[in-house]
């Protein structure tokens, strides 16, 4: 057999490693559907977490071993439009506001359609986007935070019916937020090779105490945080870029600002001299 036939068949096969994680994230989006149509909710945004971890795995996992194929980009965008797309959206839809009738799934499909446009744009600007930052409310932190409202939400004994609306706004929010251009940290250019303070050791220990303590809690106020952070720190940055094409107008609002303060305090009046 030539050499160069056997290498054109080595290629036509795809790498396991990579894959099995891949595989295991879609495994997991769609139990988390069978658990939400069985009514174990719990065990639905459970699953929707372990998703997002596996998630995480196998491109670093694919970038370690040298094993990244076009194939394992396409597959894993598949695997997160099932478990990050279809599998909250159906979830939140079988707790809560499926009551809702027309409104509860077009929340739902908002979310699902804004999950599929959000990876559809991702991966039309790997290399060319700047990789500090997501546009768009990145899908798995979409998830966890609509997992992490009905963990919360069933540990605690709230009945999706009674904050149906609710939930129906934080899905359609949720939804959209993918699909914006909010800016988001993507946390990247953190070196955790590099040295740090004793200090931030301690922090970080903290940090998973209190996620080993109340898990559901935590994650959901982390993520929820996430999610609202996009606006704030897009606003910041147009501040910034407006501060920098015009000088002045930080002098200005200075000025502004000290005016306002001095208008607050009132003169001292003086005292009567014909007493």
């Amino acid at each position: 057999m030539p050499e160069e036939f056997k290498k054109a068949k080595r290629k036509r096969g795809i790498y396991l490693l990579p894959n099995l994680f891949t595989t295991a994230a879609l495994f997991s989006g769609f139990y988390a559907v069978l658990a939400a149509m069985n009514g174990q909710f719990e065990q639905a945004s459970l699953a929707i977490f372990v998703a997002m971890v596996l998630d995480g795995m196998d491109g670093r996992v694919a970038r370690l071993t040298n094993t990244q194929t076009a194939f394992g980009a396409e597959y894993d965008s598949l695997s997160d439009m099932v478990a990050f797309g279809l599998a909250p959206s159906l979830v939140v839809y079988v707790w809560s506001i499926g009551s809702l009738g027309k409104l509860g799934w077009l929340a739902a499909f908002v979310y699902t359609a804004g999950a599929a446009l959000r990876l559809a744009r991702f991966n039309t600007q790997i290399g060319v986007a700047d990789k500090r930052f997501f546009q768009g409310l990145p899908s798995p932190a979409a998830a966890a935070v609509i997992a992490g409202s009905v963990w919360v939400a069933t540990d605690y004994g709230v009945s999706g019916g009674d904050v149906s609306y609710l939930v129906c706004l934080l899905t359609g929010v949720t939804g959209l937020l993918m699909v914006s251009n909010f800016r988001y940290n993507s946390f990247k250019e953190v070196n955790f090779k590099g040295k740090v303070p004793f200090f931030s050791i301690v922090v970080i220990m903290l940090v998973f105490a209190v996620i080993v303590v109340q898990p559901h809690v935590v994650l959901f106020i982390l993520f929820l945080t996430y999610a609202f952070s996009g606006p704030v720190l897009t606003l910041l940055h147009l501040r910034r870029r407006r501060l920098i094409r015009h000088p002045g107008l930080a002098d200005e609002e200075a000025s502004a600002a000290e005016m306002r303060g001095n208008a607050g305090v009132e003169t001292p009046k003086r005292p009567d001299s014909s007493r």
